[in-house]
C-alpha cells in the first residue's frame, strides 16, 4: 500500500486546489531535498514554476523552466506516484508549444491539472481540502 509523503500530497493540492504555484514550489523543493533530488520531484517542480512565471509575465522563464521540467518528466512512465503523468507531460507540451507561438498567437494564461489516478491519493488530496495546511513556513 502505497503512502504518500505529505508535502507531495500538498503540492498536489496546491497545484490541481488552489493554483498556489509558489507554494507547489516551496512544498516540492522540501521533498526533493529531502528525497535525494529526484528528477521525477524536480520536474514536477518546474512545471509548477514555468505556470507560476507565465502567469506573472515572465513568458520567457516560463519556457525555461517548462523545457527543463519536460526533459526530466520525459525519462519516466505513464504513471507515476498515484498521477496520470502521461497526461501532464502532454498538456505541458502543448502549453510551451503555445508559449513558443505566443508572438505570433498570444494566450491568457491558464492552469493545467495533474490527473490523480490512485485513490489513496484522492483521499488525501480531500483531506487537505477539507482541512487546509497552514501556508508552507508558518508551520510549527
Amino acid at each position: 500500500m502505497t503512502q504518500y509523503d505529505r508535502l507531495y500530497v500538498q503540492f498536489i493540492y496546491y497545484f490541481n486546489f488552489e493554483r498556489d504555484y509558489f507554494e507547489c514550489h516551496e512544498v516540492m523543493e522540501e521533498l526533493w531535498l529531502e528525497e535525494g533530488r529526484d528528477p521525477l520531484y524536480q520536474g514536477l517542480l518546474q512545471v509548477a514554476v514555468g505556470l507560476y512565471h507565465y502567469r506573472n509575465g515572465n513568458p520567457n522563464g516560463s519556457v525555461k523552466l517548462f523545457t527543463a521540467g519536460l526533459e526530466k518528466l520525459n525519462g519516466f512512465g505513464g504513471i507515476e506516484l498515484g498521477i496520470d503523468l502521461k497526461r501532464l507531460r502532454e498538456d505541458s507540451e502543448r502549453y510551451l508549444d503555445k508559449l513558443h507561438k505566443r508572438e505570433k498567437e498570444p494566450f491568457e494564461f491558464y492552469d493545467l491539472d495533474i490527473r490523480i489516478v490512485d485513490d489513496r491519493l484522492v483521499q488525501a488530496v480531500e483531506a487537505l481540502r477539507q482541512h487546509p495546511p497552514e501556508e508552507h513556513g508558518e508551520e510549527n
